[in-house]
C-alpha cells in the first residue's frame, strides 16, 4: 500500500473552498497560521499567476508565504487581492 504526503492546496479548487478555509483560519489560527494559509492558497492557484498579479517574484512569494516568516503587511494586501480575497471587519459578539 502506497500512501501520499496531504497537501491542502490540492483540496482548494473553488472560491467558496478557498473563502471557508481563510475564514476557518481566521477565526481559529494566529498570524502564522494566517500567512501559511494564504500560502496553500497561493499554490492551489499557481504560484507563477501570483506572482505575475502581484509583481513580487515566485521566490520571494514562497519566501514570504513559508512558516515562521513575517512578511509585510503590504505583501500579505497585494497576495490577498490575487487569490481573491478580501479582508472584512465585523463586531465581536460579546
Amino acid at each position: 500500500m502506497e500512501t501520499t504526503k496531504f497537501d491542502i492546496a490540492d483540496y482548494l479548487d473553488s472560491e467558496e473552498m478557498i473563502a471557508e478555509y481563510l475564514n476557518t483560519v481566521l477565526e481559529d489560527g494566529d498570524s502564522s497560521d494566517l500567512i501559511v494559509a494564504i500560502g496553500h492558497i497561493a499554490k492551489s492557484i499557481g504560484m507563477t499567476k501570483i506572482a505575475e498579479k502581484t509583481g513580487i517574484s515566485r521566490p520571494s512569494l514562497y519566501k514570504a508565504l513559508s512558516d515562521g516568516s513575517k512578511p509585510q503587511f503590504g505583501t500579505i494586501m497585494k497576495v490577498l487581492k490575487a487569490i481573491g480575497g478580501q479582508i472584512n471587519v465585523k463586531p465581536m459578539s460579546a
